[in-house]
């Protein structure tokens, strides 16, 4: 070109088997027009926004790479924008600027023909920071170059297109920054953030579904023909009827970690960016989600066996909007060729076709929701990690139509202490849902059969609210006792924070040095207040399975172990524990609406045997509505059970005038008159141990009992008014007994 002017009349050439990429102009954020163009040099962006307006005698002597930008509208009204715009260039001797990155484009209009029909328009490329003025600098580098494929895995490149072309590499006068390359077995390298244990990488599911405001989830596996492999495989789907996600949404939730939106809500769980990547590649090599808005739809496929022969990772994702009652591909975000593309892809490396496709996100109907699809399952030597029961009776006659999925391995996490490998919530994904969540409001089935959720805090018995401040920010533990975790040989803190389990069964104070201290005590505490700081920064590890190591998490773990040895010594060692259930039933008993997902305290006495699957507020013995609020506890509130213990000989002390602080002390007179010599003495001379105690209701001696070892557990050094009394040694005969009940 040199100095002569170039012709703006010039037409477009055939394609001749350069890249072709097609281009949507806006302008202040209103479509005008798509378009498409051949052989550029670099990739860029599919939305380019017109910025500004220069003359077009700036470039009557430029040496700017030259390409043809032709028309391509979707309907009427692009193509009336089109001649609207460039007429606009035209009359008024102007070029329109579009800059993305650190490129330039500048698009002029061709003189008007005597139709007016302007069927393409000029396209200058400009790279560098240099404006029209500096034309004259460009001189000698207009010549055609072939492109050239990258070399390296960390290219310098610019803000956002990458160059290909040598010569306009050359060109560069600015910085350069490195960005690097993905490779897909990076997708591997996340799984490993779940190899501990599986169930973590399922809850980061089941957390987006909640953070989706999600109101029922569904998850299974079920057996689809993958034409891979030639046969049925198992796939593991999570189903939930959350608002969804638009393309905007799903390209986040892809990307490797990212900045929470201006719309973050402070219960939100999702804080890392990795959560899907790290659960769903953790759970199998593939994976694809569907997805449903109230006006688009989107399909994003992650897969470790698309990307087994590429250098870099690459994510097919299809786009819909709805265009009156129908979903059309979206060209504003991608052209047909890129949707026709991704959505071979992922015909052609999943079990899914565009007809399969269609008839999981007809589920939805004119609802909203995601689905997710994963397989090639994570595997146990030569099985699948996880099995699966089935949750109809007839296929699942064992377990009563109960499904579950299960670990194989029926391994008990590590933790400090623990001696009890009767932990269900390690290895049964129900027994795991039915605590996960503080306050749970999602309909969760496993399955096909519903999690029956657990509230910690209202199953507990001789119940404590204790709060408390560390490094004055306020804590509430709850403090109670099991009989579940009494007969599993469990106890530990449950620490939870933004209402979602991270740390169960973890052993404070004397429970990590004794399996009888403390036995069956669970503590329940949301420590929200104390993990995140004031800069929205959290200290909960990314697999959300534990917290970082910081001072406050040191300061928490010694206020829990005092606050669990005051109350096991208030509460336990001061009493004499007897064999019976009245020592064990929870302070009150709960039920959980079906409708509104609220928890109701039944009254006292009332058999919750008696209760349908499906129970609504306005059932007995509720008998109210979804509307009236939730019961709480407030901090700093004992609850007491009606059978706790010396209820009954309360009751019957004071119809014979006594007090049963009298007949309590008269009890522990006579134990310890029994001295050590004496009891010595009666193991060796009786067969069996003879506990001499009299009935506190009446005062005659109890009659002998057998094989009771477990009434000598309970005998402590203290009664409940304080009266210190001297420690009794406990001797047994023979190995260690078991914990009978």
């Amino acid at each position: 070109m040199g100095s002569e002017t170039f012709d703006l009349n010039e037409q477009p050439h055939e394609n001749e088997g350069g890249g072709l990429n097609y281009v949507l102009l806006q302008k202040d954020c209103k479509n005008i027009c798509r378009t498409k163009v051949y052989d550029l040099p670099i990739e860029v962006p599919i939305i380019w926004s017109v910025t500004a307006f220069v003359p077009i005698k700036a470039y009557q002597k430029s040496d700017f790479p030259k390409f043809l930008l032709l028309p391509y509208p979707e309907d009427s009204r692009q193509k009336s924008e089109w001649g609207k715009f460039m007429r606009f260039l035209s009359e008024n001797k102007r070029a329109a600027i579009a800059r993305c990155g650190s490129s330039t484009f500048h698009i002029l209009a061709p003189e008007p023909d005597e139709c007016s029909s302007f069927p393409h328009a000029v396209l200058l490329y400009e790279c560098g920071q240099n404006g029209p003025g500096d034309c004259k600098h460009m001189a000698g580098t207009s010549e055609h170059h072939r492109l050239v494929l990258e070399s390296s895995p960390c290219e310098s490149v610019e803000d956002s297109p990458r160059v290909l072309n040598p010569v306009v590499k050359k060109r560069m006068a600015s910085p350069t920054k490195n960005f690097i390359v993905a490779d897909p077995s990076y997708l591997r390298t996340l799984s490993q953030t779940h190899a501990s244990w599986i169930f973590g990488a399922i809850a980061e599911l089941i957390d987006n579904s909640r953070d989706a405001g999600a109101s029922r989830l569904s998850i299974s596996i079920e057996h689809l023909f993958s034409k891979k492999a030639q046969k049925k495989i198992p796939v593991l789907s999570v189903i939930d009827d959350g608002h969804g996600m638009t393309y905007p949404d799903i390209m986040r939730m892809i990307s490797f970690g990212h900045k929470r939106p201006n719309g973050h809500r402070e219960d939100q769980i999702g804080r890392f960016g990795i959560g899907f990547k790290t659960g769903a590649m953790k759970l199998g090599k593939d994976a694809i989600v569907l997805t449903q808005t109230k006006s688009s739809r989107s399909v994003a496929f992650l897969s470790q066996s698309f990307n087994e022969e590429k250098d870099n990772l690459e994510i097919p994702v299809v786009a819909y909007r709805k265009e009156g009652q129908y979903m059309e591909v979206d060209l504003s975000v991608q052209s047909d060729a890129t949707a026709e593309y991704n959505l071979n892809a992922i015909k052609n490396f999943s079990s899914f076709n565009e007809y399969f496709i269609g008839e999981k996100l007809g589920l939805f109907g004119e609802d909203t929701g995601t689905q997710i699809y994963i397989w090639n399952l994570d595997t146990w030597g030569t099985d699948y990690t996880l099995e699966w029961n089935s949750g109809k009776s007839s296929e699942n006659p064992v377990h009563h139509g109960r499904g579950d999925i299960l670990i194989r391995s029926r391994r008990v996490r590590s933790r400090p202490g623990q001696t009890s490998n009767k932990v269900l919530l390690d290895y049964s994904l129900q027994s795991y849902l039915e605590v996960m969540f503080l306050n749970p409001r999602m309909k969760i089935s496993v399955q096909g059969s519903l999690v029956k959720s657990r509230p910690l805090a209202k199953t507990l018995n001789k119940t404590s609210v204790v709060s408390g401040e560390i490094m004055e920010r306020t804590i509430i533990l709850t403090l109670g006792r099991s009989k579940v975790e009494w007969d599993r040989t469990n106890c530990g803190i449950f620490l939870y924070w933004h209402g979602r389990l991270i740390e169960s069964y973890k052993r404070v104070g004397g429970q990590k040095h004794s399996t009888d201290m403390g036995r069956g005590v669970i503590g329940v505490a949301d420590i929200t207040n104390l993990i995140d700081d004031e800069d929205g920064n959290s200290w909960v590890l990314n697999n959300k399975q534990g917290f970082q190591d910081c001072e406050m998490y040191a300061k928490l773990e010694e206020w829990l172990g005092r606050k669990v040895d005051e109350y096991w010594d208030t509460k336990f060692d001061s009493l004499t524990l007897r064999k019976g259930d009245e020592h064990h039933n929870t302070d009150s008993d709960w039920v959980q609406c079906y409708s509104c997902r609220k928890w109701r305290m039944l009254n006292a006495g009332f058999n919750v045997d008696n209760l349908p699957e499906e129970w609504f507020c306005y059932m007995p013995p509720f008998n109210g509505k979804c509307e009236i609020p939730e019961q709480q506890a407030g901090p700093d509130i004992i609850v007491i059970g009606e059978k706790r213990s010396g209820h009954d000989e309360q009751k019957k002390a004071a119809l014979q005038g006594g007090t049963p602080e009298e007949e309590m002390r008269h009890e522990n007179h006579e134990i310890q008159m029994i001295t050590q010599d004496e009891f010595v003495k009666n193991v060796q001379d009786m067969p069996e141990v003879v506990h001499k105690r009299k009935k506190i209701s009446s005062g005659t001696p109890s009659k002998p009992q057998k094989n009771r070892d477990d009434d000598l557990e309970g005998v402590s050094s203290q009664t409940e008014d304080d009266v210190p009394l001297t420690r009794l040694k406990r001797l047994r005969r023979g190995p260690a007994r078991t914990n009978k009940r």
